[in-house]
């Protein structure tokens, strides 16, 4: 009796700890553009919030309750537009301070200077994998 309860112990243990190591968010995949002129915003108004910030599409935004919200961006590839090889290896993070009314549904409109930490802005749109952090 003894060995079967610390044998259930151990199993319960096991699956305790592979749940901890499974990620709790998976990366989306979707697009990235760039915009330059920060305020006014939809979520700070005038109240400036540095440069790696974006604009989120409507899904994403929902209402403002995205605002403020930190996303880890990474460029994935070239869109069938721009430079061949936009990508410079690495990822950004930036916070959601405003909408993106023209943005796809898998869109994130990236400050330039966000844009230009992970791609080449000559691009203009890239692939992206995003992720809440």
């Amino acid at each position: 009796m003894e060995k079967r309860m610390i044998s259930s112990m151990i199993v319960i243990m096991m699956c305790i700890t592979s749940t901890c190591l499974t990620p709790l968010a998976s990366a989306k995949a979707g697009k990235a553009s760039y915009y330059t002129d920060y305020t006014p915003s939809s979520c700070y108004g005038f109240e400036n919030q540095g440069t790696l910030i974006a604009a989120a599409n409507r899904a994403l935004f929902n209402n403002k309750a995205a605002c403020g919200r930190r996303y880890r961006v990474t460029c994935t590839g070239r869109t069938n537009q721009g430079v061949l090889q936009p990508c410079r290896g690495g990822s950004v993070t930036v916070k959601i301070v405003d909408l993106c009314p023209g943005c796809a549904a898998d869109q994130l409109d990236l400050s330039k200077e966000a844009f230009s930490a992970i791609a080449d802005p000559n691009a203009g749109l890239i692939n992206i994998d995003y992720v809440q952090v």
